[in-house]
């Protein structure tokens, strides 16, 4: 059966056609984007008489030909490639870590996945032994592979500053004995921030992850403090300072949106408007019975808003080309390879998180959920065949994924939503594939008009 497939769209005034399998992306007139309706199961002479009165004959004729030239060049209707049975990560090449370094927090936000902090568990901080074992077993375990990523997570990670700064620290030391260079990052509420741990951070983090809501009202009703206070005032001010003096050093100011501030784009720009360019908002996966959850029929307001602020970011990006949307950044020159755009983030192979006992986890969703504990630092990884499962958790072995046009970009979606949603790794998370195929459609858009 042939598996050639296109998808085409129209958004921000652009007519847009993509070619699944060779990821070839046309910005087309509208006869073509018409024609291409009947060019597969229709004759040119059909064609021509379908749009008698609406198109100049020869004019079908020129744009049949011309499809007909991408065709026979492989950049439409491409068949996909037979890749049988992926073999991925065959080597069990660890490349990234998640280091749990306080299961704990100063702050209590309502639709915490970490559960305030510690996980389902009891409050804990990594000792500075068990992290540096973390980053011996990440040397030991990647391979050839020089660049490692390590991220400083919680709970909230400046509860355990010092060990963080000792962790830099000794990163650097064993570099050399492994001819690696571990990448740091940090993904804080703020809470704690001083100038010290702004200059620290600045210095020694090569990425941070800066957590907030948007407006002061949508912050303060999801993330409050111990006290139930709103936590906006607090740190805003902090995270102003610290992006202030990162230079042109990378950061994200990461929010959450839920069923009760739909309208998620006026957070974005709350963010914007207080200086951030460098900004991410997320929706909200939790149990459709909380109040907060984003349900089904929340869906539609959710992808309105998605291309309503993809018309705004254009006219922004005109004006400030420093201003970057994560979800509207795409790669259409040079993605990764096409096993790598199979299988997704990695995580149970590639990328584990360690909790602060070392504990080995598939990612920091998983962590606490006993049924997917790897090993430990200890042991290594004990449960090979849970980490099979992850690696064979791709595109081709998912069935709502083999006739989605949006494979090749998400990769399949998230391991965890699908986990959650669903207790499946093999179905995806459903909301969370149409706010994803939106968001790539408004991204070609917006690239199409620049």
């Amino acid at each position: 059966m042939s598996r050639a497939q296109i998808h085409k769209f129209y958004l921000n005034d652009q007519y847009v056609v993509l070619d699944v399998n060779s990821g070839a992306v046309h910005i087309i007139d509208k006869i073509v984007y018409d024609v291409l309706d009947y060019y597969k199961d229709q004759s040119l002479e059909n064609i021509i008489s379908k749009f008698d009165g609406i198109y100049d004959k020869k004019d079908i004729e020129e744009v049949y030909e011309e499809i007909t030239y991408l065709v026979d060049e492989d950049m439409l209707y491409t068949e996909e490639n037979d890749l049988g049975d992926i073999v991925y990560n065959e080597e069990n090449i660890v490349k990234a870590m998640c280091l749990h370094i306080a299961h704990d927090c100063n702050l209590k936000c309502s639709y915490c996945f970490a559960s305030q902090g510690n996980f389902k568990g009891e409050r804990s901080h990594m000792s500075l032994e068990t992290g540096k074992q973390a980053l011996k077993f990440l040397a030991k375990n990647s391979g050839n592979r020089r660049n490692l990523e390590v991220d400083f997570f919680g709970g909230e990670p400046l509860m355990n500053f010092q060990v963080v700064k000792d962790l830099v620290a000794y990163g650097r030391e064993i570099e050399k004995d492994y001819n690696k260079n571990f990448r740091f990052t940090i993904t804080t509420n703020g809470v704690l921030l001083d100038e010290d741990k702004i200059d620290f951070i600045n210095e020694h983090m090569d990425n941070v992850v800066l957590s907030l809501d948007g407006r002061k009202e949508v912050n303060d009703h999801m993330r409050k403090t111990i006290n139930n206070g709103g936590s906006y005032d607090l740190i805003l001010p902090k995270f102003k300072a610290m992006v202030d003096k990162r230079g042109d050093k990378d950061y994200y100011i990461r929010g959450t949106f839920t069923s009760k501030n739909t309208d998620f784009s006026n957070d974005i720009m709350d963010f914007y408007n207080h200086g951030f360019k460098k900004v991410s908002v997320e929706p909200v996966v939790t149990s459709e019975e909380m109040d907060y959850a984003l349900r089904e029929e929340h869906l539609e307001d959710v992808l309105k808003e998605y291309e309503k602020f993809s018309k705004e970011y254009i006219d922004i990006k005109k004006k400030d080309k420093d201003f970057y949307f994560f979800h509207f950044m795409i790669d259409l020159e040079q993605g990764p390879c096409i096993i790598k755009r199979s299988v997704g983030c990695g995580a149970g192979s590639e990328y584990m998180a360690v909790t602060p006992e070392g504990e080995l986890y598939p990612c920091h969703q998983f962590v606490g959920e006993s049924e997917f504990r790897l090993g430990t630092l200890d042991t290594g990884v004990e449960k090979e065949d849970l980490r099979e499962v992850f690696k064979k958790a791709n595109i081709y072995n998912k069935e709502e994924c083999r006739d989605c046009w949006a494979r090749y970009y998400c990769s399949g979606g998230c391991h965890a939503n699908a986990h959650y949603a669903h207790n499946d790794l093999m179905k995806p998370y459903t909301l969370g594939c149409e706010m994803e195929k939106k968001r790539i459609e408004c991204s070609i858009s917006i690239l199409a008009n620049e």
